[in-house]
């Protein structure tokens, strides 16, 4: 088990995914604020996936990624979106493996879009830096719109909708 997050740091959830034209937003957050990272489509779809624990019929690249990690008896033991920059978001994922020659922990630079598919796939935290967290904006109504767009819609937009022609 790694020690507690340091103060500096704050937890968030993945509370969905909304795909755009270009993109697909990622809404993180917690109770006193939310915020968006955009990633490309694929991989917005895994993160949807994930968060929705749809089974897939064939592994998907983070699912290679997980049973890589199971084989070697490595843990992914949390997520830190530790920088954001010009835009861009920086992740690290923690690591962890034992065994007979002791406790190893590792911190790799990641996408925060594939850590946070692997934190969703293995039910592991994920932490934003204080900094961060501060300096998004809150799109906490935006959030609220759009899950109650999806709810007035049914299960998802545009499921089982047929698009007419003009």
């Amino acid at each position: 088990m790694l020690p507690d997050m340091p103060k500096d740091y704050v937890e968030v959830e993945v509370k969905g995914v909304m795909p755009t034209a270009n993109s697909c937003a990622v809404f993180l957050g917690n109770d006193d604020k939310n915020f968006v990272i955009y990633v490309d489509h694929s991989v917005g779809n895994a993160i949807s996936m994930s968060l929705h624990g749809v089974r897939k019929e064939r592994p998907l690249t983070h699912d290679l990624i997980g049973s890589i990690l199971l084989g070697l008896g490595v843990t992914v033991e949390r997520v830190l979106v530790n920088d954001v920059q010009n835009g861009t978001f920086y992740a690290r994922i923690l690591l962890a493996m034992e065994n007979e020659l002791g406790r190893k922990i590792i911190e790799i630079d990641a996408r925060p879009s594939d850590s946070m598919v692997l934190a969703l796939q293995h039910k592991k935290p994920v932490y934003v830096a204080k900094h961060v967290f501060e300096m998004v904006e809150d799109m906490t109504e935006i959030l609220e719109r759009v899950l109650r767009q999806t709810e007035d819609q049914g299960d998802e937009p545009g499921e089982g909708e047929e698009e007419e022609e003009d």
